[in-house]
């Protein structure tokens, strides 16, 4: 199994101290989290696109590219493109740029979002929600396919055999497609024959596998190979030392965040009970010492068959210093031991 880390690159306020690093040294401290993850040989690293003052990558290719520059093996991914409100044509330039300059080790992951400020930020409508992201992976798939593009749709000015350069190094440079636990995106990801990220981010794990299953009985009904199709599960997680620390750092950067979007969605804030229930066996969270989350990690993985599990660990600001002692822990005890268990072939993710 792949496995690999996954930023939103948060500037959220450490809520213990009330200390707010500033965006310049939260992206530094961010390539020193790429480096060592590179260094301990994890294989993948994602960055997420969000455009919220408590986020600083908008321009996921844009960070992609410096830490290609740092790191030698790493594949790099965004987590997610928000693509119905960007335009094909540039993210494919964008990322055939860092599959180049990385030797052929980008990848785009595709999603509608989960925050919708990026639509009136470039002028879109929310009412075109999900027809905007359908007509626009038409147009990315279609630009990876052919140098000359002759197109049309409802939302971009129509293309007439005009080329788009430069192209990657990666023939063709990998899709993927995020869901949350849409059921038409699922069907979406599998009848195109695309490999599928599933975000699984609270409840119990096991509610998603009808949508595991559901995405791997449509890409047979589509008539593709369903075992050739790559999914990775990607998970908020956590390594220390011991259970407690790992609960205990974890929890207060973990709760600031939910609970503010909660009060954006209109769910409970999070308190610490909650919090326990999803570190349990059972739970969403791979929380805890490095023997939990390995646990963790194989449990779901005999739900879901999958992969790749890319670890999100920075959901608020974590201490840089825990952080990077999270990610030692995940690169040198939860790593190995994952990839012993589960040794047979990965799929292609190059689909």
């Amino acid at each position: 199994m792949e496995l690999g880390l996954c930023s939103f690159v948060e500037t959220s306020p450490d809520p213990l101290t009330g200390k707010l690093i500033s965006p310049e040294q939260r992206l530094r401290d961010l390539m020193e989290e790429a480096e060592l993850a590179d260094q301990l040989g994890l294989d993948v690293f994602a960055i997420g696109e969000h455009h919220r003052p408590d986020f600083v990558a908008s321009a996921p290719a844009v960070v992609l590219a410096a830490m290609a520059m740092r790191t030698r093996r790493l594949r790099l991914t965004s987590a997610v493109t928000v693509l119905s409100s960007d335009d094909p044509v540039r993210v494919f330039q964008e990322f055939a740029t860092v599959d180049l300059l990385s030797g052929g080790r980008a990848e785009i992951m595709a999603g509608r979002g989960s925050f919708t400020e990026s639509f009136p930020l470039f002028g879109y409508s929310l009412d075109d929600y999900d027809d905007l992201f359908a007509e626009k992976l038409q147009l990315l798939l279609r630009i990876r396919e052919s140098v000359e593009v002759t197109w049309k749709g409802r939302h971009r000015p129509a293309l007439n055999g005009e080329g788009v350069y430069p192209r990657p190094v990666q023939q063709p440079l990998p899709v993927w497609i995020a869901v949350g636990g849409n059921p038409p995106s699922v069907v979406r990801a599998a009848t195109l024959g695309l490999p599928m990220a599933l975000a699984i981010i609270g409840g119990a794990p096991e509610r998603f596998a009808p949508l595991v299953e559901l995405y791997r009985d449509s890409a047979r009904k589509a008539g593709h190979d369903s075992a050739s199709l790559a999914l990775s599960i990607n998970t908020h997680a956590f390594v220390a030392d011991t259970s407690q620390q790992a609960a205990d750092r974890f929890y207060p950067s973990y709760a600031y965040v939910m609970s503010k979007i909660g009060r954006e969605r209109g769910w409970p804030p999070m308190n610490r009970a909650q919090y326990e229930a999803l570190r349990s066996p059972r739970g969403a969270l791979a929380v805890g010492s490095p023997q939990e989350v390995i646990d963790k990690i194989l449990f779901e993985h005999e739900l879901f068959g999958h992969q790749r599990y890319l670890a999100q660990m920075s959901v608020g600001t974590v201490p840089h210093d825990q952080m990077m002692r999270s990610i030692e822990l995940f690169g040198t005890v939860v790593a190995p031991a994952v990839r012993r268990h589960t040794m047979a072939p990965a799929a292609p993710t190059t689909a």
